[in-house]
């Protein structure tokens, strides 16, 4: 029998805050159920022998942007010993750092603005003009969950050039503007091996711009538009390899969806114990291994 790792990580509470379900206990018992050997792993627990696993399905290693060296040699690891990765190593490892989006960008699919700033470089306040905006989003290139991520304004920019310059100083970071539509909220679209499943609207608390659960946001399951369900799945067609989920987060502009992140490394995905979603995942399973 194939035997699968639902891979997790060392679990604490501020990235589980505000989730009502723990939807990889759901996961696990919904494929158990199916006759699936599905057991949960910790990506960094020295005492798994991950050559015992013929499938690693890497669902929520939810620090893994605070230890992403040690992260890729894990994924690397687990080639060497045969095991199948899911999502596949390399598009693990293209969705790992921000460029991935200059990569979406230049491939003519709707993407946020966006430049880049080097560990150890300065923050130049051009980007104000270059972008045409009062307010920048500044966030690490390397980040989940809104870390260390901050907005800078035009007008008081130079109260925290310190800060500014103590966070790039450390880690990579991209640049972007402020963009109002997300006090709308950001859509999320679900997709299982390509095929669309379910989505979501996350919306800030009032007078914040971070969407995720743990800072107050607040999800509603509208339903989507499909012209912006068939927009959020163009940016998977593009992808070298077939993935077993993706979360395609982004706004809608002027009625068309423009990409914020495609999360194809740990997204929560929302299943809310709602086995006709987790039946979607298991078929998608099914099909790539």
């Amino acid at each position: 029998m194939i035997k699968i790792a639902v891979v997790s990580y060392k679990k604490q509470e501020k990235f589980t805050q505000g989730t009502s379900d723990d939807e990889d206990v759901d996961l696990i018992e919904f494929l158990k159920g199916k006759g699936l050997d599905a057991v949960p792993a910790i990506w960094n627990d020295r005492s798994v022998d991950w050559s015992e696993f013929n499938v690693a399905i890497v669902k929520s290693p939810w620090d893994y942007h605070n230890h992403l060296t040690a992260f890729l040699m894990w994924l690397d690891s687990l080639e060497k010993l045969g095991v199948q990765v899911l999502n596949p190593t390399e598009i693990i490892k293209w969705n790992s750092h921000k460029l991935y989006q200059k990569d979406l960008a230049e491939k003519g699919l709707s993407v946020i603005p966006a430049e880049y700033l080097e560990r150890g470089s300065l923050f130049d306040p051009h980007f104000f003009e270059a972008f045409g905006t009062d307010k920048l989003v500044l966030k690490p290139s390397v980040s989940a969950g809104a870390q260390n991520t901050i907005t800078v304004d035009k007008h008081n920019y130079h109260e925290q050039l310190d800060e500014i310059a103590q966070l790039i100083k450390v880690a990579d970071y991209i640049v972007q503007p402020f963009v109002e539509e997300i006090k709308s909220g950001e859509w999320s679209f679900l997709f299982f091996n390509g095929r669309y499943s379910h989505c979501v609207l996350k919306t800030p608390k009032k007078d914040d711009f971070r969407v995720q659960h743990h800072h107050g946001g607040s999800i509603s399951y509208p339903a989507p538009n499909a012209l912006h369900v068939a927009q959020a799945g163009t940016y998977l067609k593009h992808l070298p390899q077939a993935t077993l989920y993706a979360r395609v987060d982004g706004v809608i502009v002027n009625n068309s969806f423009v990409l914020m992140e495609l999360e194809l490394i740990e997204p929560y995905l929302f299943f809310n114990g709602d086995d006709r979603l987790l039946e979607n995942y298991y078929q998608a399973l099914r099909a790539l291994i």
